[in-house]
């Protein structure tokens, strides 16, 4: 193996960075659709709201998880880049993995995320669709 250098994990600060962009994106949308989810149930109790409201806490909590794996193999990354300033070579290599582990644990929950919200449309699809066979 190549020795580990200070550009190897540096190049994913950028990757990082703008998944955490687009995780935090996520994150404000399914908090603003909540609050107004939340206004419409207040003025009527339906059981479909209730569903999509489980339905976004699931994707919410998925997206809280996304992020607190990215941040920490964002630390990591940071933690092997010093780790390789103090000449800890071999200690870099372990801790750079571990942080791409994280980076990979990360990534596995946002396609989990995105089927999620997928199946979510579906159901909205579907009953858009019963509701033009109806008429």
């Amino acid at each position: 193996m190549e020795e580990l250098t200070l550009t190897t994990p540096a190049v994913l600060f950028s990757a990082i960075s703008l998944i955490m962009l687009a995780y935090t994106n996520r994150f404000l949308a399914y908090a603003a659709v909540i609050r107004n989810l939340h206004d419409i149930y207040l003025e009527r109790k339906e059981e479909s709201l209730i569903r999509q409201i489980k339905n976004l806490k699931l994707r919410l909590n998925l997206t809280r998880w996304m992020q607190i794996f990215g941040i920490s193999s964002l630390l990591f990354c940071v933690l092997t880049m010093f780790l390789i300033y103090i000449h800890q070579q071999n200690m870099a290599v372990w801790i750079f993995g571990f942080a791409l582990i994280l980076l990979i644990i990360s990534l596995l929950l946002l396609i989990k995320e995105i089927q999620i919200s997928a199946q979510a449309l579906q159901y909205h699809i579907a009953d858009i669709e019963e509701h033009l066979e109806n008429n």
